[in-house]
């Protein structure tokens, strides 16, 4: 857990695990803010986990999760709210902590805090929301005229689909300008988990470095997606950083709704409740599958 301080009464780090609360605790934070819809990470343990381990532990929670890249005003204001309704000091998380900072800064433009200060507050903490400033001087809307980068084609995804598709153009057209967008430093191969689940594979065999899986000669564009142009043939970043194409391919992948059954997040991965679309839950599928036969 890297912690990293807004304010006296604010920090903010990346994702938490159950087993991180209750160093929190012991930091003297008071209450926590989930930034980080459930399902977002492969790896990503449910909010529901997080609460659990917070009530044990005599913090509150709140969830508030928020879209990676596509951070709104009524999110700001929402967490502002919030942030002054909950004890402090509070310890908010999201992905790698951008988005809370990214929160947190609105919100404080929003009340009127100096954008010099917001900046330099934000950068101290180790996040450069320079990016903001063109978004607030743009009235919320980004403009396309001024991209950071052009290619002939953009793949938005790194996982199996993504990465198929440009190694299968790089190998038919080898001279062909492509740029993958991803987000995350690491790819897991999620039709393994099954394996995983039945005891073939070892959780560690399906988890690989990002960089070490983009083919030759595509360049990886490590940001979030807040936003398609289509009119303009533009992808807007995170950070309000904007990529042009010619041909664009959307291989994004899902987000699992676990809180679509109810009572579904806050069991998982004990009481013989498990999945094979999570990371660190594949291994308890095979727990209980050996579980199945008698010891001899």
């Amino acid at each position: 857990m890297d912690v990293k301080r807004i304010d006296q009464g604010l920090s903010v780090t990346g994702q938490l695990r159950p087993t991180d609360v209750s160093e929190a605790a012991r930091l003297g934070f008071r209450s926590i803010i989930c930034n980080r819809p459930d399902g977002e990470g492969a790896d990503q343990p449910g909010f529901a986990e997080i609460e659990r381990a917070a009530t044990e532990a005599g913090l509150d929670t709140r969830y508030l999760p928020v879209v990676s890249g596509a951070v709104t005003d009524a999110d700001a204001e929402a967490f502002g709210v919030t942030l002054r309704a909950l004890p402090g000091p509070v310890l908010a998380y999201c992905g790698t902590g951008t988005r809370s900072t990214t929160l947190w800064s609105l919100n404080e433009g929003r009340r009127g805090r100096p954008l010099s200060a917001i900046l330099s507050t934000a950068k101290a903490a180790g996040y450069d929301m320079n990016g903001g400033v063109q978004r607030i001087a743009s009235g919320g809307c980004v403009p396309t005229d001024g991209a950071e980068a052009s290619h002939t084609v953009v793949i938005v995804g790194g996982g199996a689909g993504g990465i198929a598709v440009a190694a299968s153009l790089r190998s038919r057209k080898p001279d062909l300008d492509i740029a993958i967008i991803e987000p995350a430093d690491v790819h897991y191969y999620q039709p393994g988990w099954t394996m995983v689940g039945g005891g073939v594979f070892e959780p560690a065999t399906t988890a690989r470095t990002m960089a070490s899986l983009i083919p030759d000669g595509v360049r990886w564009i490590k940001a979030a997606v807040a936003a398609f142009e289509p009119e303009r043939k533009a992808v807007i970043l995170e950070g309000c950083r904007v990529v042009t194409y010619d041909r664009l391919i959307v291989a994004s992948g899902l987000t699992l709704n676990w809180r679509g059954i109810e009572g579904l997040s806050e069991t998982l991965g004990r009481n013989g409740v498990t999945s094979n679309y999570r990371y660190d839950l594949a291994p308890y599928t095979w727990e209980l599958v050996q579980g199945l036969w008698p010891a001899s």
